[in-house]
């Protein structure tokens, strides 16, 4: 069984960094797919759901959003059962509840579209006061 479990948000003051980490299991229904991946994904109230960074299951292929211009990155731990975002500079327009997705189809389709994932976590909140 799936499941995926996020944390590390907080209230940080603008500028600063917060690291982002995503515990997954059930692995083994990832890593038969040469398309699976990773995503977070960030929603403020009143707003959609956005893409914020993707990165295939194995690793490779790490991309972001434009919105974050290349402050954030996503990466994984060796064993893949760990996901994090390392996000830098931040500004009060990052304040947001972030999800981490993960799903088996993500890079047959677009990375940064939310119905090509399937399991999705609770969401921690990132609040950045400027």
């Amino acid at each position: 069984q799936v499941q995926l479990a996020e944390s590390g948000g907080g209230l940080v003051q603008a500028g600063g960094p917060l690291r982002l980490s995503c515990a997954a299991s059930g692995r083994s229904t990832f890593s038969s797919s040469s398309d699976s991946g990773m995503g977070w994904f960030r929603q403020a109230p009143g707003e959609e759901r956005e893409f914020v960074a993707a990165i295939k299951w194995s690793g490779g292929f790490p991309s972001d959003a434009v919105s974050v211009n290349g402050r954030f990155t996503i990466s994984t731990d060796n064993a893949k059962t760990t996901f994090y975002l390392q996000m830098n500079s931040l500004k009060p327009e990052d304040t947001a509840r972030y999800y981490c997705a993960a799903g088996r189809s993500v890079y047959y389709g677009d990375p940064r579209s939310p119905k090509e994932y399937n399991y999705w976590g609770q969401g921690t909140q990132v609040t950045v006061s400027s």
